[in-house]
């Protein structure tokens, strides 16, 4: 199934929206736990453990984690431009995670299937 087939399909039950957006909203650990990689291993744990539960849950669990990779090559990039201003994008990336992930939370709360812009999709 597509992933633009879940914006035509029935709205998926009220347990797969709520754990789709516990994928999301488990990338925001990241900010609370001091492990680097916090924002990559929530949304890789919880999706490998709850993506056989339903199509909703395992689109929505890529989605979050294609995303959380992507921010970190970004945030990669800019901290290889730090000398000539990377610090703008490592601060702005940050800030645009943490505004999308609530917004696809919201969204995936709502059973609509959430896509973030400039998301680079590695796991399909």
């Amino acid at each position: 199934m597509e992933s633009n087939d879940f914006q035509n399909a029935a709205i998926p039950s009220k347990t797969e929206r709520q754990w789709a957006m516990g994928c999301h909203l488990i990338a925001l650990c990241g900010i609370i736990v001091p492990i680097a990689s916090a924002n990559l291993l929530g949304p890789l744990v919880l999706w490998l453990i709850k993506r056989v539960d339903g199509e909703f849950i395992d689109d929505q669990g890529k989605e979050s984690l294609n995303f959380q990779i992507s921010l970190f090559l970004y945030a990669l990039l800019g901290w290889l431009f730090l000398f000539i201003g990377g610090w703008v994008v490592v601060l702005a990336v940050r800030f645009i995670g943490f505004i999308f992930v609530i917004i696809a939370a919201v969204k995936a709360s709502e059973g609509v299937a959430f896509r973030y812009p400039a998301c680079i999709r590695f796991i399909k």
